[in-house]
Order: structure tokens, then C-alpha cells, then sequence
């Protein structure tokens, strides 16, 4: 961990909050132009990462402009969980059920797949995301593609499944597990081994589009799918702040705790800082 003055932390806070708000601008313009393509014809509309084109000289001189900035960030923050949001609410509740514009681009075995794909596509690889969110995707879904490239490598037992499910805050008994992998099973994805007493599921047919049903998704909704992955890996990120401040200042310690926390990527971690941040400064204020 680098140690710096209060003065290069503060530039370097503002380094970062120029950062991001050049990415919030970019991926929402993205957000909402790919959204305007795919889905004009849903009802949901997309939730939209707000951002603030900061004053340099005001951010380092003006303690109340400072907080305004700051808290901003945090709900940006909260902008972008609601954002993945809204895109997996358009894509279960509305383009996936059967709408026009997914029934005339897909034919009846794609349209199963995507359900399961989509879900491993932006569930599998957000696990953060994923522990802090469970309803908006139907669970065999989320369930498949969380155990996905695990039944893929090797038979998995129930009880391994369930494990693996407690890690992303998916609490399930064997016969409510058991329920869902039968529904998983009627699709066509994975077998039942009975071994013993045990009972295991194996890879049946992978999450593997037809042709046409490839070349359709990548030019239709596949930059929708890959946007939450990209997003989250670029605006949940601030490990810039990961640094001590090595001189004396009022609440040093406090302040050295918080920015220990940017050393994680992920929504939790950069709430958590920007959020400690305005505390921070309205201590300060209150001198």
C-alpha cells in the first residue's frame, strides 16, 4: 500500500472521481442506445447510472461541493445494482416471455437455451451481484448457472450443489433443490445419477445456441448481455484508493480503516468507501 500526503490523496480522489464519471456517461449512453435497439417494444425502461462532470478547483477547495460530489458517487453506485436490475427484470418478465420480438428472432430450442444462457452469461459471472440479488431471475435458471462449469467438469452431488448455492445466499433443502433440478432436467440440460443412495445430476447438452440462434443473438442482444460484466469490472473498482495517509490529520485512523476497503473490486467495497468518504468530510465540516 502506497503511503501519500492528504494533499496527493485528495488529487488522487479526484483522479478517481473523474474516472468515474467518465464511465458512468459512457456505459449509460451504451445502456440505453442498445436498450433503445433491442427493447422498444417492452415495457420496462432501462435504469440509468447518473454521473457528475466535477470542477477540479472546487473539488479541492470547496468541502460542501466535495460531499455533494461524493454522495452522488455513492448513489451512482446504487445507480449501477439497480441498472443489472433492470436489465435482467426486462429480460425474464418481459423478452422472455414469450414477446414478439423473441419468438420471431429465435426458434423454439434457442429460446429454452437463451433463458439458461443469459442467466449464466451475467449471473455466473457476477457472484457479487448475484449474492445480493435472488428474485429477479427465476431460480433454475439461477441455479444452473451457478453449478454450470462444476456439472460440466464432473457429477455433482445434491449436497454439493447446495453448498455451492450458500455461497451466493441461495438457502435450499435437498427436496426443494431436487424440485428445480427435475424442472432443469424436463429442459434438457442435465441426467439424475443414482449412485448408492446418493443421487448426482450429469451434463446432458450444453448451453450451446444453434448457428443461426448465435448469429441472431450477436446481433441483437448479446452487447445487452455483456454489459453488466463490463460495466461492474470497470465502475466498481477504485483500488487507486487503496493508500495510508502518512501524516498527521484529524481522524487519520478512521480514514486509513475506510480506504483499506478499496483494495476489493465490487459494489459492496465501493459503496461501502464513498459512503465512509462523506462521513469523513462532513466530520471535518462539523470542526
Amino acid at each position: 500500500m502506497t503511503n501519500v500526503s492528504g494533499e496527493e490523496f485528495l488529487n488522487k480522489l479526484y483522479t478517481v472521481v473523474y474516472k468515474l464519471y467518465t464511465i458512468a456517461k459512457t456505459q449509460s449512453d451504451r445502456f440505453e442506445k442498445e436498450w433503445g435497439e433491442n427493447f422498444s417494444s417492452l415495457k420496462e425502461k432501462p435504469h440509468l447510472v447518473r454521473s457528475i462532470k466535477v470542477e477540479k478547483d472546487k473539488f479541492l477547495s470547496n468541502l460542501d461541493y466535495r460531499i455533494k460530489v461524493l454522495n452522488i458517487i455513492k448513489i451512482s453506485f446504487e445507480d449501477g445494482f439497480h441498472s443489472i436490475k433492470s436489465l435482467l427484470t426486462a429480460l425474464y418478465n418481459s423478452y422472455f416471455e414469450d414477446s414478439e420480438i423473441f419468438i420471431k428472432n429465435f426458434n423454439e430450442e434457442d429460446r429454452i437455451i437463451l433463458k439458461y444462457f443469459v442467466a449464466k452469461e451475467i449471473l455466473g459471472n457476477l457472484i457479487q451481484y448475484n449474492q445480493l440479488d435472488h428474485e429477479t431471475v427465476p431460480l433454475k435458471y439461477n441455479i444452473l448457472a451457478r453449478n454450470y462449469l462444476l456439472i460440466k467438469f464432473k457429477d455433482q452431488k445434491t449436497t454439493e450443489i447446495i453448498d455451492n448455492l450458500k455461497k451466493i445466499n441461495i438457502q435450499l433443502k435437498s427436496n426443494q433443490l431436487k424440485t428445480y433440478m427435475h424442472e432443469v432436467a424436463s429442459d434438457g440440460f442435465i441426467t439424475k445419477v443414482k449412485k448408492g443412495k446418493s443421487l448426482s445430476y450429469s451434463l446432458k447438452k450444453e448451453l450451446e445456441l444453434s448457428e443461426e440462434g448465435k448469429k441472431t443473438y450477436n446481433q441483437t442482444i448479446r452487447s445487452l448481455v455483456d454489459w453488466p460484466t463490463l460495466f461492474y469490472r470497470s465502475y466498481y473498482n477504485v483500488r487507486e484508493l487503496n493508500v495510508t495517509i502518512n501524516e498527521d490529520s484529524k481522524y487519520q485512523e478512521f480514514l486509513n480503516n475506510v480506504l483499506q476497503k478499496a483494495a476489493t473490486q465490487g459494489y459492496v467495497a465501493c459503496h461501502y468507501v464513498f459512503k465512509n468518504l462523506v462521513e469523513y468530510y462532513e466530520k471535518l465540516k462539523e470542526e
